[in-house]
């Protein structure tokens, strides 16, 4: 099977990363692979790789082992690989820009400050691809910021974002079938404000 489609989570690959915040990428292609019963098993282009089918649509789900600030080689391998274009391609990360368990779809745009979406479109030369964005919210008053993103949430904090996660999910399938527009006016329209 070919993918047609690649999701890309961003985060940051090992076991001290796992539960942090900047890691709400890998957790939303979890969420998609076990929905769906593919295997997050391949270990090839700079990534964690399952393909399978989602909506009818045979996808690729990928995970960057690059760490986050050269995710940019992995996307650009990824991409290679299945001979896709920036479009065919839907990039989940976490926004400290974004109240905590807020979700927003774009079909383009700057990095925003994010490491990984910098790397990513410094690596293809475009801002012109699709993405969704999980809220995480600021750092406290006095905490640094690489600190706050490396951090686990508090158990209230972590509820909202696994249910962000699942939307975020959600979205993802929907962008599979549905033009963006449509995607972005169901997912961006509810939600939580800062």
């Amino acid at each position: 099977m070919f993918p047609t489609r690649l999701i890309i989570g961003l985060g940051n690959p090992g076991a001290q990363y796992a539960s942090t915040r900047h890691n709400v990428g890998f957790w939303t292609v979890d969420a998609l692979a076990q929905r769906h019963g593919i295997e997050l098993r391949t270990r090839r282009y700079h990534s964690r790789v399952g393909v399978g089918t989602i909506a009818g649509v045979a996808v690729a789900l990928a995970q960057p082992q690059t760490y986050m600030n050269l995710s940019g080689q992995a996307a650009q391998a990824l991409l290679h690989a299945y001979r896709l274009t920036p479009d065919q391609m839907l990039v989940v990360f976490d926004d400290i820009w974004l109240a905590p368990g807020a979700v927003r779809v774009r079909p383009k745009g700057s990095a925003g400050g994010h490491n990984g979406m910098k790397s990513i479109i410094a690596a293809l030369g475009t801002e012109a691809f699709p993405r969704v964005r999980i809220g995480i919210g600021q750092p406290p008053d006095g905490v640094d910021l690489a600190d706050y993103v490396l951090s686990a949430p508090s158990v209230a904090e972590r509820e909202l974002l696994l249910n962000a996660v699942q939307r975020a999910a959600d979205a993802c399938e929907a962008w599979l079938t549905e033009p963006i527009e449509q995607v972005m006016a169901r997912f961006n329209a509810d939600a939580p404000k800062r």
